[in-house]
This record gives structure tokens, sequence and C-alpha cells, in this order.
């Protein structure tokens, strides 16, 4: 089957599309701020924050705020060192967690239901990962990326990158800043997808070497990630 990537990318809800999605932001408890970077050279830039824009509208009120708070950065206004500072690369990126979760492209087609369900679990503060993983987990030192690389079409891929995401999370709240989850839309950036030579996806890539084709558990997860962060630097908890 083919598609027109235009439409896979295009933002349109129906009435019934924004009432689910309004339903279901109906269970966020507390504000997650979602940050949108854009530039002047950059094909789904606007798509993305319109995007965003439209999730936060539907989220629930907090005062004079809305639980979702959309914050954008453009390069030209903002400059280079705030892009740093959120180990943003690429336009659009949307980060989450002062850049322990990323997205490298709009989080398009399938992956809006696994970003929504990362912001309301970060909103609930609970991951959903095992205790045991969670304890092991924060153990970890040394410094571990984890690159998802997806498509809109993936319907395995929101639960590649929930995953990832979830783990850089449990990281976040345990004050570790050593484990970063990117999820990569692979139409936008095919040349991280080449250098990696993914042929099918959900493909998890860690420090730099692809690990897993598919979705793994969270154990297999676990493992990789502890093997990898032996051989990397250790981060130090503030």
């Amino acid at each position: 089957m083919e598609y027109d990537i235009r439409e896979i990318f295009e933002v349109s809800f129906s009435k019934e599309d924004l009432e689910v999605l309004r339903n279901v932001l109906s269970g966020m408890k507390n504000p997650v701020d979602v940050l949108t970077f854009v530039g002047d050279i950059c094909t789904f830039c606007s798509d993305t924050v319109r995007l965003i824009d439209i999730l936060s509208s539907l989220s629930p009120e907090s005062g004079e705020n809305r639980l979702i708070r959309h914050h954008v950065f453009h390069y030209k206004k903002d400059g280079a060192e705030t892009f740093r500072r959120y180990g943003v690369t690429r336009v659009p990126s949307v980060v989450l967690l002062d850049g322990q979760i990323r997205y490298s492209g709009m989080p398009a087609g399938e992956e809006i239901r696994g970003f929504i369900e990362t912001i309301l679990r970060i909103s609930n503060g609970n991951s959903g990962l095992s205790e045991k993983v969670v304890g092991l987990l924060n153990k970890i030192a040394g410094k571990v990326l984890m690159e998802v690389i997806v498509t809109p079409t993936c319907p395995y891929c929101p639960y590649a990158a929930f995953l990832t995401n979830m783990f850089a999370f449990e990281a976040y709240k345990g004050n570790n800043k050593s484990i970063i989850s990117d999820v990569i839309e692979a139409y936008e950036n095919p040349d991280i997808a080449d250098k990696y030579g993914v042929t099918s996806v959900p493909a998890i890539v860690i420090n730099g070497e692809l690990e897993f084709v598919g979705v793994p558990d969270e154990t297999e997860l676990l493992s990789k990630i502890y093997e990898k962060s032996q051989r990397a630097p250790r981060y130090r908890h503030y």
C-alpha cells in the first residue's frame, strides 16, 4: 500500500477525534512542559506546532493555563545555545523532561498514541514499569542514548518508543540524567536510519549500535542498557 507522505503528517482531527483526545487527556493530574523546536528550513515544523497546540488546548485547565504547557523555540530567535541545552540538533523536535525524552521529527500518525501516553504517564508520575526494573534502572550511571527509529504508519512503533521513554522517565525521576530516549521519525531523518542499516521498524539503537528490531520486553531492554552503560562515561548524580 502506497502512502502520500504529506497526508500522513497533516494535522486533521474530526469532532469525534477531538472529543476522544479530550477524554484521554482528562486523566492528567500535573502539568507537563512540552518544548517544540523549529527553524526556517523545515517541512513539518508548522504542523508539529499545530499538533502540540491542539493537544494543549484539549488538556485540562489549571488556573489560567492548560496542563500541557507548550513552549516553542525558534533557532533564529532563541539561538543555538538553547538548542544545545536540550540536545536538539534537528527540526522539528519535541522535547520532554528537559531533554531526557526527545522526538526528532513530528510525532505523527501512529506515533501520536505513544506520545500522548508518555505525557499522561509523566503527568501522573507512573511509568508502569515493574518495581524490579525501576530499582535496577536507577543504579545505572553510564550514559545511555536510546534511539528508536519509527515511521508514522508503523502500528508497533509507539510501543517501542513508549518503553524507552518510560526508562528515561524513571531515570529522570531519580535525578539520573544518564538515560536519554530519542524517538527518530525515519521519513524526516532517513540519514539516521541509513546510518544504522535500518530496514524494518521499530528499531532500537543503543549507544550507536542497532540492538533490537521489534519491541523488546522491559527486562531485555534493561539488560542491554546495563551492558552498554558499563562501557560508557559515568554520570554523576547531583
